[in-house]
C-alpha cells in the first residue's frame, strides 16, 4: 500500500494506543476475524472494531472479506514504509537511514 500518502501524525496516533499495539501484534503474519481478535486482546467487540477502524484509516491492516465475516492482517509493508519515512524525516544523518535511502 505504498501508494497511500504517509502522514506521520496519523501513523503515530494509530500506533500510540496499547490496545492497537496488541491488535497489531496479534494480526502480524496471520488473518484473524474480529471475534478472534476480541478473544486474544480481551476487550469488547465494539472497542476492537473502533481500534481496527483507526488502524485501517492509517493503512496498517489488510482486510479480507469472506461472506459476512471480515478478516484482518497487519500490513507489514505499510508499517515498514512508515517507519522508514520517519527515519528519513527525523533522522536523515543516521547511518541506517543512509542505507535505507540507497535501497529506494
Amino acid at each position: 500500500m505504498r501508494s497511500q500518502k504517509f502522514n506521520p501524525v496519523l501513523f503515530a496516533k494509530a500506533i500510540s494506543d496499547d490496545t492497537r499495539q496488541k491488535i497489531m501484534g496479534e494480526c502480524c503474519c496471520c488473518w484473524l476475524s474480529v471475534n478472534e481478535i476480541v478473544d486474544k486482546v480481551d476487550v469488547s467487540q465494539p472497542t476492537v472494531s473502533h481500534h481496527l477502524a483507526i488502524l485501517r484509516d492509517a493503512g496498517l491492516v489488510n482486510i479480507r472479506e469472506e461472506g459476512k465475516q471480515t478478516f484482518y492482517s497487519l500490513n507489514q509493508d505499510q508499517v515498514a514504509f512508515c517507519c522508514g519515512q520517519l527515519m528519513i524525516k527525523f533522522a536523515p544523518e543516521e547511518k541506517s537511514t543512509q542505507i535505507l535511502l540507497k535501497t529506494l
